[in-house]
């Protein structure tokens, strides 16, 4: 996740030639998809750090269909497979605007230049709530011109920037002040997802499948019983 230009080459080849999955298991082609998508979303976080947050019961119970779209069908639930990281902290910056890449926000972040309801906060894996309000010091946005300090600043365009440059329906940005306020948690659109990614709705699927799974396994091992050590001498 990030407006660097090698990033956007990768997602355009990505784009262009879809994944091979011939020829593989049904755990393999899991695995793969599972691979490829955690790449892109979440690269930050290890695999233990994600499998904390990660909700199987995905955000698509209150979808509704207004008349206009009635046409348009609904893409797979397993789309907002990795909806639970848009709640942090370094996502919300990134998917803002307000850094160039998520590593960019995680160090905004843990600098200390991003508030969360007037609270300043150096916790880049913190959760925000609905109704959240984020801001964030001008002074750290390095594409933020600001000339004269009593008036707004001017946002200078940056190369390569053009194809992230969206805001998700789930935050409410004003560029004025450097802040957003982070609406709810992302859903289905007719026709689209709200969460962009460059892997078609089938791989994010065999993704979900995948960690479904391993929770799944976890829950049939239940806890693990405590042994205690007995010393030698009390034998």
């Amino acid at each position: 996740m990030s407006w660097s230009l090698k990033n956007l080459f990768i997602i355009h080849q990505r784009g262009a030639t879809p994944p091979r999955l011939q020829n593989r298991s049904l755990y393999q082609q899991k695995w793969q998809a599972k691979k490829d998508t955690r790449a892109y979303h979440g690269a930050q976080l290890n695999e233990r750090q994600f499998k904390n947050v990660f909700e199987p019961r995905l955000p698509a119970s209150n979808t509704r269909v207004s008349w206009e779209d009635k046409d348009r069908k609904l893409p797979p639930a397993a789309v907002l497979t990795y909806a639970c990281l848009e709640r942090r902290l370094d996502f919300i910056i990134f998917r803002s605007c307000f850094a160039s890449s998520i590593w960019t926000a995680r160090q905004m972040v843990l600098s200390g230049k991003v508030k969360v309801n007037d609270i300043k906060l150096a916790n880049p894996s913190h959760m925000a709530k609905d109704g959240d309000i984020i801001s964030v010091n001008p002074k750290a946005i390095r594409f933020l011109d600001k000339p004269d300090p009593s008036q707004p600043g001017i946002f200078k365009p940056v190369p390569f920037m053009q194809p992230f440059l969206f805001i998700p329906d789930y935050l409410e940005v004003n560029f004025n002040t450097c802040s957003t306020v982070y609406l709810r948690a992302p859903m289905l659109r007719p026709g689209k997802s709200e969460i962009p990614s460059p892997f078609p709705p089938e791989f994010h699927s065999l993704a979900y499948e995948f960690y479904v799974g391993l929770k799944k396994r976890k829950k049939k091992k239940g806890p693990v019983e405590s042994r205690h050590y007995i010393p030698r001498n009390n034998l």
